[in-house]
């Protein structure tokens, strides 16, 4: 499931290639040809994401929800806006996208390469937990593929989803409702405020913190893998109640949340070994089990103290831990 920063990641594609523009909204798939014909013709006004959900706002008032879930994925196509923020140096992006705005971008062979930021590309990208440039033929917009939930089209950009959790046109009224449901998100709110929501919550719940982390209604966006890697980074225990974390330990995994958030964001990669350089860094943009403390490595000996990681169920999720560094 994509966890918080494709998300934003998908929405800065938004905002680029599509606010202040008048769209068509169709329905190849033929599931949402009511709510399609709701928001067809109207101007993108705004696009916002808030952990794992997006909104985008039309300028008649109303709005369409996105919950990617397990499943869903968008299509990108057409003259593609990319900023400094989300190009590469080899076209793709997400997972296998090596440039953030503050980070060293190399291609597939390690040079640092980097061009066309900021200038439209004739491509086409799809991004989901994973992101990836696609062929293209000379057809815009392209034929839909597979089961396209919905199509937003452009003049010149073509946007198609499918396999969504949740997609629903709302009003502001039911869009302020469904947000105030989620937890505080540092890349949308940093502030001492949300901060303190967040650590309120956690040291009033009996509720083992692994869940917690997982649960969007006391922080969003943080999925499986920042789970686990959150939560080795901090020493702690998954099963430990929140109500047992001191107000600092509390007040750290949030700003260790926003930091690795903003990491993600900027490069599209779930990079928790933050503190690499040089040779190990480049390896570790390239290749997951380079970038990870203890996500996906059951079985073998924890990075630190040499322990076996443990793999367990927790949240209906696999959990990652090293049962000696967070005794």
């Amino acid at each position: 499931m994509p966890e918080g920063h494709s998300v934003h990641r998908i929405t800065r594609q938004f905002q680029r290639n599509f606010v202040g523009h008048r769209v068509t909204v169709s329905s190849p798939q033929g599931r949402f040809v009511i709510g399609a014909a709701q928001l067809s013709g109207q101007t993108v006004t705004d696009a916002r994401a808030v952990g794992k959900q997006m909104f985008l706002e039309f300028d008649h008032g109303l709005w369409l929800r996105i919950h990617l879930g397990l499943y869903g994925a968008w299509d990108f196509s057409g003259e593609i806006l990319m900023d400094a923020t989300m190009a590469s140096a080899n076209g793709r992006m997400g997972q296998t996208n090596q440039h953030g705005t503050d980070l060293p971008t190399f291609d597939a062979t390690g040079e640092n390469s980097i061009f066309s930021i900021g200038a439209p590309r004739r491509t086409r990208v799809r991004m989901s937990e994973q992101e990836k440039e696609i062929d293209l033929d000379d057809t815009f917009p392209p034929e839909p593929v597979g089961q396209v939930r919905v199509r937003l089209l452009s003049d010149t950009v073509c946007a198609d989803l499918r396999g969504p959790t949740a997609c629903e046109v709302l009003d502001p009224a039911q869009v302020e409702a469904a947000i105030a449901k989620l937890g505080p998100d540092p890349e949308l709110d940093n502030t001492p405020e949300a901060e303190q929501r967040f650590v309120s919550v956690v040291r009033k719940k009996p509720t083992p913190i692994g869940r917690l982390l997982m649960d969007q209604s006391v922080v969003s966006g943080i999925g499986n893998v920042y789970r686990a890697e959150m939560l080795f980074r901090a020493g702690l225990n998954p099963h430990a109640p929140g109500k047992s974390l001191s107000d600092e330990t509390a007040r750290d995994l949030w700003h260790d949340w926003a930091h690795l958030l903003h990491i993600g964001v900027a490069t599209g990669q779930m990079m928790t070994m933050d503190d690499l350089e040089g040779e190990r860094y480049r390896l570790a943009m390239k290749n997951r089990a380079d970038r990870h403390w203890v996500y996906k490595r059951e079985g073998l000996p924890c990075r630190v103290c040499g322990t076996h990681i443990v793999l367990e169920e927790m949240a209906a999720r696999k959990l990652y831990w090293c049962p000696r560094c967070q005794a």
